[in-house]
């Protein structure tokens, strides 16, 4: 990837929408070049999607919650079945495990209080392995990246 390569997927972050002519005209290309590294990244790999930025209120996902997940057991039936439970939850917007503590990191978004607490009772508190649940209210978004 050379500097006209990360000039695209720059513009492309902050736009996947663009017209191929903007595209080209904001890198310093003409159309034709520019639609062909465009499809050269695509097919590399290097961009693997595009996605809409939808507002979570209209969603009806507004409530935002980040949970530190720890297992009880930790051998390699329960991580892989916990793993293959909490993925499946809808209002499970991000899961990562992580190195250290706490085992898991969660973004759950749901529509509002009672019905996260609804998600932690009837889902996530269900979920086989699952030794402690800790929730953090986020109470502003300074920087996010979509």
């Amino acid at each position: 990837m050379d500097r006209v390569d990360r000039a695209i997927i720059e513009q492309l972050r902050r736009d996947a929408r663009i017209a191929n002519t903007e595209l080209a005209d904001r890198v310093g290309l003409t159309p034709a070049p520019c639609l062909r590294r465009v499809r050269r990244l695509e097919q590399d790999g290097v961009i693997t999607g595009y996605h809409a930025s939808v507002d979570p209120e209209a969603d009806g996902r507004a409530f935002e919650v980040i949970v530190n997940v720890d297992l009880a057991v930790k051998d390699r039936a329960t991580v892989e079945s916990f793993e293959a439970h909490v993925a499946t939850y809808d209002e499970v917007i991000e899961f990562r495990r992580m190195f250290g503590l706490p085992d898991y990191f969660l973004r759950i978004a749901t529509a509002d209080l009672t019905s996260f607490e609804t998600f932690v009772t009837t889902k996530l508190e269900d979920t086989p392995g699952l030794a402690r649940v800790d929730s953090h209210l986020t109470m502003k978004v300074i920087k996010q990246e979509r």
